[in-house]
């Protein structure tokens, strides 16, 4: 073998630097040394042409390919030996490598050697490869040649690194590098490797690029650990080679550990990379993760990795922006395509990663499930859960798991799915079928923030994607719909409906998915035999024949002619009502629930003329015809009761006028035996049942309305005329009737009262004064017929009320039940009342008042020993609430309140000849006034009052809680807020007069509020009305949609119709002024407060007056004032209870006055060190003289609140530093002496009052009151010891008798062996060791050691006295003396901690009254 000189590392860069820079200097196209005849043989005589000749090869001149005669692999092993039996071996080899040297120097022939051979047509098939290689690698394929040829080779290419692409198109530098490329054996691979990499540092750099990605091809494994190091060196060097070499850097077989290096290095420059770089960066580092480190790896990437901020330029956002608002067309720049397109690519590598290597797939749902902040989270992980849920099967469950969680938590939020869809929709688009998967996954859920994200998928989905998957989500949403269940059913209804009105367009497209199977859907539920799909089918047709048969007229300018239905669509709109029809008349609630959705849509939608006279028409003369009859035509039959035509309100003869034939039908039906459902005898009569006359009559009415622009003279006969019934009020036959008669007449009075609510909603808004006389008169009869029908109910144990709300929710409701009633006092036979409360029939008040808080109005018992006590006596009635049976009357309209603004109506009565016979005066007396005043409050707490203060029982039914609201949930929140503002200035001038009357009637009785001339039932009626205007007040300005800028106008104005009522306003005054004068205007309703539940009410008006005000400061203390004074107050009594103030009432007001006053201590102290002696020395049933409502009874309200508010205080109280002034420290100190004195005066208090529930709070808020003690407290001890040493020791005294008793209030827990005392008593004896040891240390910090000694603490009882029964447990305790020696005392236990001590308190709010 030629031996051959090795140049150094630097020598050769050195040499190769220089010919490159020769190359520069001469041109690059030399002439050749001698001219060829084009297409000739090469004829030479040297070495190198003879042998190629003898071995196969003819070299041809000018462009024409060099001839291969034989097979290359033949022609390899001739040449090989050739030259190695020739006899100048080894110098023969130099000599043809010479004669190869000269024959290159011409460009031509040098570019032929570099192509491929031709081989002759005459050749044999070959027995190698199927293509010509060029002279160069085969002459390569020889290994005593090779090193030789690649050193020639690197000499000449420096020659072409700058020139140049040839006219041909031949790029030389690649041509040449090309020929090492897949060589069978590189015989010298580590100079070859050294050779590369010189070349490369010196190349320009769309070469280096090239040279870099030919280097795997190129190398052998031996040469990858080598080459690698070289390129990482070169990485750090060269930026703009970071995309090839690591590209190589993929392919190449490395150790890990260095892969791992070089990744960290990348790492740190991902965020500075261009987005063309990124798929192969990311290949990379994607390539180079191993389980060890893979996790850790993926969470460093996903947060470098930001495509919204980091990465993606703003012009691929706009091209986004410009592909959303043109259908998803391609954008026209060719950047922006560029970038879309690296996008993608970086997602098809992402996605290649997890698909193939599950530690990736794993690794990238760990590091996003292990992010747990909100903010943390970007569209990139979204992004990410979604790819894998596509591309690998085996991780899906995990992944919904994952994505239920992070839901659940709100790390995933609307706003982060709809940022993903929009910045990666282009990559989303093609898993669509995996992303409604998931949708319909999650909408499977019980979870409805799951359910919400699933429908936000869909919605998304359909926004962001092409047609088809458009398609294909409105086809998935069809299927949940039919799929029954009902949360399914409502989402995707909901999200049809969203669609539609976000992209009506592409709805339009899909709207063949949708029509079909809705009409399909309808009918068939309108057939169907199940009656809850009957039900939804007939608000299904309702709504579609509305939609259908909607007035689109634009301009009241077109003619009807042209705005009206065409003939076929009128076709369809009554052909489709007659079918809702008739296939509900069978069934008086289906046939009441499509009059009741009938109307709803009259009212909200306008109809088509002609649709709507249609309907006026046949509604009008069915409602004649079923339901009214001549007051003529007697009824003739053998009723149960003699039929009379009661509360007509004009005159009728004989032969003229209209009745309602009310009682006739309701006995020609089995009415209240079936609930409403009747079934016929005869299949081709026709069914009338009473249960619809209500539901027709307010169809019919709003027929009229919308027929004639609110006049209904048309149909004002119905106000004044007369119903069919009988004598309702029992009298002294209540007794001796029958249950089933007491049934039928309950139901009478139902249907009467319905239909009276149905008139007065009905013509509330007429203007004339005989219309309003008439609604008066009208609202007196339902307040007489309420009170007969209480009488009924409460000798009717079982009766079932007919239904008067229709719609779903009403098919569970059940009527109150006697279930609680003993079967003894039934036989008894003194209860016949209802006491537990119908599903959602009656709520809590809205701020979480007591039970009692209705007592006024209502003064049914709400428990079972009040129902026995009521027993005993049998001149004592049951009472019947009427508000448990709230969703068995007919709704109120919200209009029907402007009743309120009526005085003194003047009723003209007028003969047959119209002329004025007599007047009348009609007012709203309070017995009318306190039923509008109930229901609006009602309203009021079911829309403006938060959900959370409502209280709904647990595992009740949320639904039910809404029955008799429908109409009121057609109006927004703020809708309803404007109707009561508008309502203000009525029910201003009804809180005056009550709080006139409540004035003169103190007055006519010396200032006792129940004297001698009090008239019980009026006192009692006023008290209510006055209690639910102020409850009305309450809820308006506790609204908290006044905090939302749009409504703030509307908080002005009704602070303004406040402040108009002390004095007429000025204009434009600031909402400071508007508050304060209305909390005085409010305050001045104090001295006629007639009970507590109203002054409670007052309070917290004022309240939520207050903290509307930027400086409530002022007026909070005018709260505490006025809170003290109802405290002071002797409230009368109940009819029934022995106390009028409900403890939880009496709890709230207390918290009140204590959280608004200037000084707790001092407060405290006063109730505890003035009240409460005034207590103990007064006679049993008697109370404290300062504070009235202080008694026995109350006691335990009082000790509860006063505990928690010292404890609350000083728990608030900051703990003194070091640094702080000595004024400070002296303050403070005051302070905490006064908070000990005020514990030790309720601690003691045990001592008398020694109930189960004092000591339950005693124990509960002792302990919490010495752990602030140990907090705040102790370290202000620290260092104000030497400066205050006695206030110090006596503090610690005084503080040392009271934890003595807490101890002693542990023995005589476990002496008695109460569970409910005893568990409070671990961490309470733990906590008092503590104490000991934290004076101890205290003392010790002060150099006061000796003023600290332990003794032995007898177990005593509450009175101080020894229990002997049990031997004395070991304890620490100080008895020095005092006085003489001036130690520092305090007590403990030496107990050992028992198991129990480590127990918690669970049941922190478990309180005890009385």
């Amino acid at each position: 073998m030629v031996s051959k000189r090795r140049l150094s590392k630097s020598e050769d860069k050195e040499s190769l630097i220089e010919d490159a820079s020769k190359a520069r200097k001469q041109p690059l196209s030399k002439k050749t040394k001698k001219s060829h005849v084009h297409n000739e043989v090469e004829e030479n005589d040297s070495v190198f042409v003879k042998l190629l000749k003898t071995s196969g090869v003819i070299l041809k001149t000018g462009e024409s390919q060099n001839q291969l005669t034989v097979d290359q692999v033949v022609f390899q092993k001739k040449l090989f030996q050739t030259l190695r039996k020739h006899p100048s071996y080894p110098n023969i080899i130099e000599e043809f490598v010479s004669g190869l040297e000269s024959y290159i120097e011409d460009q031509d022939s040098f570019r032929n050697c570099l192509l491929s051979c031709e081989r002759l047509q005459d050749e044999e098939a070959s027995i190698g490869t199927s293509y010509s290689k060029s002279l160069i690698k085969l002459l390569l394929g020889i290994d005593i040649l090779q090193p030789a040829i690649i050193k020639t080779l690197f000499e000449k290419l420096p020659e072409f690194l700058f020139e140049n692409v040839n006219s041909d198109g031949l790029n030389m530098p690649r041509l040449i590098i090309s020929q090492l490329k897949w060589l069978d054996r590189i015989v010298d691979g580590k100079d070859l490797t050294t050779k590369l990499m010189q070349l490369i540092s010196i190349a320009p750099l769309y070469l280096q690029h090239d040279f870099v990605t030919s280097l795997p091809e190129i190398l052998g494994d031996s040469q990858h650990a080598d080459v690698g190091k070289e390129l990482s060196d070169l990485l750090t060097e060269n930026t703009p080679l970071t995309v090839p070499i690591l590209d190589v850097l993929s392919s190449l077989r490395l150790d890990p550990k260095f892969l791992s290096q070089v990744r960290q290095l990348v790492m740190g420059k991902l965020l500075s990379v261009k987005l063309d770089d990124l798929p192969v960066i990311i290949k990379f580092i994607l390539h180079s993760v191993t389980a060890a480190d893979a996790l850790e790896v993926i969470s460093e990437l996903r947060e470098k990795l930001d495509l919204q901020h980091c990465i993606l330029p703003s012009r691929l956002q706009a091209s986004q922006s410009k592909l959303k608002n043109k259908g998803r067309q391609s954008s026209s720049g060719n950047q922006e395509n560029s970038g879309q397109d690296c996008v993608i690519l970086l997602f098809d590598v992402i996605k290649s990663a997890v698909r193939y290597e599950k530690i990736i797939s794993e690794a990238w749902i760990k590091a996003i499930e292990s992010t747990a902040s909100e903010s943390e989270h970007k569209t990139f992980d979204l992004a990410m859960l979604l790819i894998i849920y596509s591309t690998n099967t085996q991780t899906k469950k995990y992944i919904e798991r994952v994505l239920r969680n992070k839901i659940r938590s709100g790390c995933f939020q609307e706003q982060l799915l709809q940022s993903t869809f929009y910045i990666h929709y282009l990559v989303l688009k093609d898993i669509c079928p995996s992303i409604l998967s998931l949708a319909q996954s999650l909408l499977h859920s019980l979870d409805q923030s799951i359910i919400l994200f699933g429908s936000l998928l869909y919605k998304y989905a359909f926004t962001f994607f092409d047609t088809y998957c458009q398609q294909e989500v409105v086809g998935a949403l069809v299927t949940h719909i039919c799929s029954g269940n009902e949360a399914e059913v409502d989402t995707a209804l909901d999200v049809l409906l969203e669609l539609v009105v976000l992209n009506l367009s592409a709805m339009r497209l899909n709207a063949v998915f949708v029509k079909d199977d809705m009409h399909l859907v309808i009918r068939k539920q309108l057939s169907s035999t199940i009656f809850k799909y009957k039900l939804i089918g007939i608000i299904g047709a309702v709504t579609m024949a509305g939609i259908m048969a909607a007035d689109r007229s634009r301009s009241s300018n077109l003619t009807q002619g042209r705005t009206d239905l065409s003939n076929e669509q009128y076709t369809q709109v009554t052909s489709l009502l007659q079918l809702v029809h008739s296939c509900s008349e069978q069934s008086p609630q289906a046939s009441a629930l499509y009059y009741d959705e009938f109307a709803n849509m009259i009212q909200g939608r306008k109809l088509a003329p002609k649709a709507l006279d249609w309907v006026g028409q046949n509604i009008f003369n069915d409602f004649q015809d079923a339901f009214v009859v001549d007051f003529c035509v007697f009824p003739e039959g053998d009723y149960p009761f003699p039929v009379k035509a009661l509360y007509g309100l004009e005159e009728y003869s004989s032969h003229d006028g209209i009745v309602i034939n009310l009682l006739p039908l309701l006995f020609s039906q089995d009415f209240a035996k079936d609930g409403g459902r009747m079934t016929s005898k005869e299949s081709d009569q026709k069914l009338v049942s009473p249960l619809c006359l209500a539901p027709y009559f307010r169809l019919l009415r709003l027929c009229v309305e919308k027929q004639h622009n609110g006049n209904l003279e048309e149909i004002d006969g119905l106000l004044d005329c007369p119903i069919f019934l009988t004598d309702l009020d029992p009298g002294e036959r209540l007794e001796s009737m029958s249950v089933k008669e007491h049934s039928f007449m309950c139901s009478l009075i139902f249907l009467t009262l319905n239909w009276f609510r149905e008139v007065v909603n009905a013509f509330c808004q007429q203007t004339s004064p005989e219309m309003k006389g008439k609604v008066l008169t009208r609202l007196k009869h339902i307040v007489e017929l309420q009170r007969i029908l209480e009488k009924y109910l409460a000798v009717t144990p079982d009766y079932v009320p007919p239904l008067a709300n229709f719609d779903l929710e009403t098919l569970d409701v059940t009527p109150p039940t006697t279930a609680a009633i003993s079967a003894k006092i039934r036989k008894q036979g003194k209860i016949g009342g209802r006491k537990r409360k119908a599903d959602g029939s009656k709520t809590s008040s809205p701020d979480t008042l007591s039970k009692e808080d209705n007592s006024e109005c209502d003064p049914t018992p709400s428990n079972r020993s009040q129902l026995e006590k009521e027993v005993k006596g049998k001149e004592e009635k049951t009472s019947v609430s009427l508000q448990n049976y709230h969703a068995f009357f007919r709704e109120l309209d919200i209009e029907v309140f402007s009743i309120l603004h009526c005085g003194l109506v003047t009723k003209f009565i007028l003969d047959t000849e119209m002329h004025t016979e007599a007047t009348e005066i009609v007012q709203l007396q309070p017995p009318e006034l306190l039923f509008l005043l109930e229901d609006l409050s009602q309203k009021l707490e079911n829309v403006l009052t938060p959900s959370v203060a409502r209280r709904i029982p647990f595992l009740k039914n949320k639904g039910n809680r809404n029955i008799g609201f429908s109409h009121l949930h057609q109006r927004s929140a703020q809708e309803i807020a404007h109707s009561i503002v508008q309502l203000l200035a009525p029910m201003c001038n009804h809180l005056e007069n009550i709080h006139n009357y409540f004035q003169c009637l103190a007055a006519e009785n010396q200032g006792v509020v129940d004297g001698p001339r009090m008239k019980v039932h009026e006192y009692h009626i006023m008290s209510s009305c006055y209690q639910r205007l102020l409850q009305i007040f309450h809820g308006l300005f506790a609204w908290s949609g006044f905090f939302q800028p749009e409504n703030h106008n509307l908080l002005y104005s009704a602070l303004e119709v406040l402040t108009n009522r002390l004095k007429q306003g000025e204009p434009d005054q600031s909402l400071e002024e508007l508050l304060s004068q209305s909390f005085n205007y409010l305050q001045n309703f104090s001295h006629s407060i007639p009970s507590f539940q109203c002054a409670l009410y007052l309070l917290r008006l004022l309240m939520v007056i207050l903290e509307k005000s930027t400086a409530p400061a002022q007026n909070k203390e005018k709260i505490a004032s006025l809170a003290k004074q109802f405290l002071c107050r002797m409230w009368p009594s109940g009819e029934k209870e022995k106390s009028s103030i409900p403890t939880e009432q009496l709890h709230t007001l207390l918290s009140i006055y204590l959280e608004h006053t200037n000084s707790v201590l001092k407060a405290i102290e006063e109730i505890a060190g003035v009240g409460v002696p005034e207590l103990i020395n007064s006679p049993k049933d008697a109370s404290s003289s300062t504070f009235p409502t202080l008694t026995r009874h109350t006691f335990v309200i009082f000790f509860r609140v006063m505990m928690a508010e010292l404890e609350k205080t000083v728990k608030g109280l900051q703990a003194g530093t070091a640094a702080d002034s000595q004024q400070i420290h002296e303050e403070k100190l005051l302070y905490w002496n006064m908070a000990v004195r005020d514990f030790s005066i309720l601690i003691n208090l045990i001592k008398v009052f020694d109930s189960r529930p004092v000591l339950h709070v005693c124990l509960k808020y002792g302990r919490l009151f010495v752990e602030a003690f140990l907090k705040q407290c102790m370290p202000l001890l620290d260092f104000s010891f030497r400066k205050h040493r006695e206030d110090v020791l006596s503090l610690l005294e005084t503080f040392q008798l009271d934890t003595r008793l807490l101890h002693h209030l542990c023995g005589h827990s476990k002496i008695h062996q109460d569970t409910k005392l005893t568990k409070h008593v671990p961490l309470l004896k733990k906590t008092l060791e503590l104490l000991v040891c934290r004076v101890k240390a205290m003392l010790i910090f002060n150099n006061c050691r000796e003023a600290f000694w332990l003794g032995n603490l007898k177990n005593r009882d509450l009175q101080g006295e020894e229990i002997l029964s049990q031997n004395s447990e070991e304890s620490e305790d100080d008895t020095a003396s005092q006085v003489s020696k001036s130690k520092a005392t305090e007590d403990g236990e030496e107990d050992e901690v028992s198991d129990g001590e480590k127990e918690q308190d669970s049941d922190e709010s478990d309180d005890d009254s009385e």
